[in-house]
């Protein structure tokens, strides 16, 4: 499919306020993919690859701007670029309001000339942007980036710029793709959810879709060593849960980061909650797996830091070792970390996501001798309290209950499993703005500008500002770890590109026309980064509604 093709269809859909049409549209795009089907069902959701895969372009905005300045011409700057993107508010108007195409240079002509950009093609330099790394490299993909802008129509660079930093905007959500999916291969769509769920492939299923019908999504079970999406939690209450169960199942809220850990029988990898490879950072998660499990498994569970005594650390604890490059075996001097498995998704060549809660836990016990967060089956609210009381002596942040019958539901948040915190009401929030200090901190971001995630439309809007809670050498840190994704920047004010996510504490939700999501928080605090978590994670409108409406 040529690549125009493809933005021609990507323009028509964003045009559509309507979900139904919306759907048919995507449709009859995966009718007329053809052999570019999998990589097209990506890119109109905004992915280059699949969500297991861990690769990524790691492109950050200011060498898009570059590349951009530098096919746009000799008069054009990055800092021209940066000040449109200010006027016209998103990247990829910005790249579609230049004229491309004159600047036939040595990495125009490397990159392919004047030839048609494809949709497999362009997956193909793609493919080349995430590979390429070490010293130099920053340089290699501007090259790369400016032959492809390059050789775009205006059309072309709109979307060529938004796939390059995640950022589609045309409103198809994974909603609507499992939906086009059925709707353009005459099948159902529990059988494309099914499929989806256990294999985190939304190309792969679209093909095998097309290709063998119901009974090929039938054939499509968990892969030990490929990551699928966490389910997860509502907050709720114990009368919520007895309420609605005959009785709930309840264990201790660990105050870790989210893992999922898998073991072929020869070697352990272990996920973040966003599907990030964190193996190398957890060495002792990986020797507990070797030593306990005898056959491939599939565990669903937290990291938690603990002291010489093996008592739980904050979670900011934690932080210090998730995700670490280097330096591991000082960082475990320094942070201990254990495995708390709390469920079981495969075990010994048998998938386990539509048995109950009970059965799982069972074969967790069988799995694993120890590192099991217990199960309390309760209809009593005073055996709920006592575990909570118990959980929160122990220095755990509080309680889950679930639905004892249960299944596992890879990405989805539902009713079934409910989370109790006590203590102070948290959101999480992306970082869409910040503003530079005075005086001694005039090198530091210091107001955080702070959104909440707008479901199925990829967008997020604002609910405050946060600023206090933090320390200077904490200041230090956050402006190192935001200053790559700054947008553009009026006065002392910045936008930033949705990329952090922070943990905020408050004290009450207030209706407010001060922000775009109608909402305020008040004195609202920085609790922690949730390094653990990507912006399509962070706490939605929805759920600011709820919270706000339970006041």
């Amino acid at each position: 499919m040529e690549f125009a093709a493809f933005a021609s269809r990507a323009t028509e859909i964003e045009a559509e306020p309507a979900d139904l049409e919306t759907v048919s549209l995507v449709r009859d795009l995966f009718l007329d993919a053809e052999g570019d089907l999998s990589v097209v069902t990506r890119f109109v959701q905004g992915r280059v690859f699949p969500a297991w895969d861990e690769r990524k372009l790691d492109v950050g905005p200011n060498t898009v701007y570059a590349a951009i300045a530098r096919a746009a011409g000799q008069n054009v700057d990055a800092a021209d670029v940066e000040a449109r993107l200010a006027d016209l508010g998103e990247i990829g108007e910005v790249a579609a309001s230049y004229d491309f195409g004159g600047q036939r240079g040595l990495a125009a002509f490397g990159a392919g000339g004047g030839e048609d950009l494809t949709v497999d093609s362009l997956f193909d330099s793609f493919e080349t942007l995430a590979a390429t790394g070490g010293d130099g490299s920053q340089d290699t993909k501007l090259d790369l980036l400016f032959g492809l802008f390059n050789r775009a129509s205006p059309e072309e660079a709109r979307f060529l710029a938004r796939l390059v930093l995640s950022e589609m905007r045309i409103g198809v959500g994974e909603g609507t793709v499992r939906d086009a999916i059925a709707e353009a291969f005459d099948v159902s769509v529990p059988a494309v959810e099914r499929a989806l769920q256990v294999t985190n492939d939304y190309g792969l299923v679209a093909e095998t879709a097309r290709d063998e019908g119901e009974a090929g999504l039938a054939e499509h079970h968990l892969t030990v060593g490929r990551p699928v999406q966490a389910m997860l939690a509502q907050t709720g209450t114990a009368a919520d849960a007895l309420e609605s169960w005959d009785e709930a199942a309840v264990e201790t809220k660990f105050d870790g980061a989210r893992v999922q850990v898998h073991w072929d029988g020869e070697s352990v990898s272990v996920f973040s909650r966003n599907m990030e490879d964190v193996t190398a950072a957890l060495p002792e998660v990986v020797e507990f797996v070797e030593s306990a499990c005898e056959s491939p498994v599939i565990l669903d569970g937290e990291v938690v830091a603990v002291d010489d005594d093996g008592e739980p650390l904050p979670f900011q604890q934690v932080l210090r070792r998730f995700r670490r490059k280097h330096d591991v075996a000082k960082a475990r001097e320094d942070v201990t970390v254990e495995l708390r498995a709390f469920d079981c998704l495969h075990a010994d060549g048998e998938d386990l996501l539509d048995a109950p809660l009970t059965d799982r836990h069972d074969r967790l016990q069988a799995v694993l001798e120890s590192h099991v967060a217990d199960l309390t089956l309760t209809d009593d609210p005073e055996t709920v309290a006592a575990v909570e009381t118990e959980a929160l002596e122990s220095g755990h942040e509080g309680i889950m209950l679930k639905a004892p019958d249960s299944t596992y539901s890879p990405g989805k948040r539902g009713k079934r499993w409910l989370k109790r915190k006590p203590d102070v009401e948290t959101l999480d929030c992306v970082v869409t703005g910040a503003e530079w200090g005075e005086g001694r901190r005039a090198e530091l971001l210091g107001t955080f500008e702070i959104s909440v995630r707008v479901e199925d439309a990829g967008e997020f809007e604002t609910i405050g500002k946060v600023a206090t809670g933090i320390t200077d050498d904490e200041l230090a840190e956050l402006t190192a770890l935001l200053e790559p994704h700054i947008q553009s920047q009026n006065g002392k004010a910045v936008a930033l590109a949705p990329a952090v996510v922070f943990e905020v504490g408050f004290e009450e939700i207030q209706e407010s026309p001060t922000y775009d999501s109608g909402y305020a928080l008040r004195f609202p605090r920085y609790v922690a980064v949730r390094d653990d978590k990507e912006p399509v994670d962070a706490d939605s409108l929805v759920r600011v509604e709820r919270l706000a409406a339970a006041q």
